[in-house]
């Protein structure tokens, strides 16, 4: 086998330049789908990871039975909430830990009662992982200290007909299933470009949502992460070091958001399956002609004495090699392009007005360097290139040596 691997190798590059072609191709084709699932990833960033953001990060804590009265949104209080956000804030993947207060409730003005979430937040905490205190557009954000104050969507501010400064009553369930009635200033109003999610939450301050809902704690921690993926490894770290609580990912609490993320992945995968095929194609093309081109070769070699399948062998050991060096090559290019990327970033402003979701593109997109699905991704590359030698290994097996000698 030794022999026929440096013969194999040798061969390869003896033809340097339909080595180096066959490599382009694949070498392009592996760093295109390094690029591609970069790209993809930063994408799921910035789209899906400011709308777990929006909706409440990546990861919540609630107290046990919270699950069995979820569609209520009861007010159970944390035994421990602040043990809870040390544990969390000392994983090196968790960017913040809040805490929360949540209920259901109406906000009401001249133009009618609107049903939403009332939330009671962290302000200063939150501002640096919750898109939705980076952009407040008129008025201010939240401050801990702020009593009757009101955070709401522009969507909300204008089926309300309502502005800063502007006064509305807030109706929400306290702990003991009453009633609690609060007239609110509007202090802000933040702008995230879609208007139904504007529409369906309210921020006060925690102090606030602890005072008029008769709560001496918090009845959510909310865990914002570097990115997503990470939520598994993260609870699993969180039930090792705390006890008594439901901790659960946003796949769970937002099951929506989870199905589309999901979805999309799959999608992705059988597209980035049919461009390496398509690149297959190309392959078997360049090696099919490599055979021919070869003719001579092959009957020489049958003259001295190569088996059929010892000639085939050797013709799939090539295609092999150049796929292994096609994928170290691709490798390498994929790093340089996503790197260059990640430091600059690709400006998608201008395609915000495309869908409503892409309004959750506050900045620029940051590929990652796309090595997530690499080993699959140079497998199939390195697997395609040995299938594509193949048929023509067996055509070069298929020569008479005394024909082949012959061929001009």
């Amino acid at each position: 086998m030794k022999l026929y691997l440096r013969l194999a190798w040798r061969n390869i590059w003896r033809h340097k330049r339909r080595t180096v072609i066959i490599v382009l191709a694949m070498s392009l084709t592996l760093a295109l789908m390094m690029f591609y699932d970069g790209l993809m990833n930063g994408f799921t960033d910035a789209i899906y990871g400011n709308a777990v953001k929006v909706l409440g990060g990546n990861i919540q804590v609630h107290a046990e039975g919270y699950r069995a009265q979820a569609n209520s949104t009861p007010l159970l209080p944390l035994a421990d909430a602040q043990a809870v956000v040390s544990a969390a804030e000392s994983n090196p993947m968790v960017v913040a830990a809040a805490q929360r207060i949540n209920t259901g409730g109406l906000v009401t003005s001249r133009e009618g009662a609107f049903a939403v979430g009332i939330t009671g937040i962290e302000p200063e905490k939150e501002l640096q992982v919750n898109i939705i205190g980076q952009y407040v557009t008129e008025g201010r954000n939240l401050t801990s200290n702020d009593t009757d104050s009101i955070l709401i969507g522009k969507g909300l501010a204008d089926a309300m007909n309502v502005k800063v400064g502007d006064r509305i009553t807030m109706v929400g369930r306290s702990q003991h299933k009453e009633m609690r009635q609060r007239t609110m200033t509007i202090v802000g109003i933040y702008d995230l470009g879609m208007a139904d999610i504007e529409k369906q939450t309210v921020y006060i301050s925690l102090g606030e949502a602890q005072s008029l809902y008769e709560m001496k704690a918090p009845t959510e921690i909310s865990i914002f992460l570097q990115h997503l993926g990470q939520e598994d490894e993260v609870i699993s770290s969180l039930k090792s070091g705390v006890s008594g609580y439901e901790i659960e990912s946003f796949q769970a609490n937002y099951p929506d958001l989870a199905n589309a993320i999901n979805s999309k992945t799959g999608v992705m995968n059988i597209f980035s399956v049919i461009i390496i095929a398509i690149a297959g194609v190309g392959i078997l093309n360049l090696l099919l002609m490599a055979v021919y081109e070869r003719t001579r070769e092959i009957g020489v070699l049958g003259a001295m004495g190569l088996k059929p399948g010892q000639i085939s062998l050797l013709f799939i050991l090539e295609g092999t090699m150049i796929g292994l060096v096609g994928v170290a090559v691709g490798i390498v290019l994929g790093l340089a392009l996503n790197g260059a990327l990640m430091k600059n970033g690709l400006d998608f402003g201008n395609l915000t007005q495309a869908a409503s979701y892409m309004a959750l593109v506050k900045d620029k997109v940051y590929p990652t360097w796309g090595v997530e699905r690499l080993a699959m991704r140079a497998s199939m590359v390195a697997i395609i290139s040995a299938l594509a030698a193949l048929i023509p290994a067996v055509e070069a097996g298929r020569r008479e040596p005394a024909e082949a000698l012959h061929f001009v």
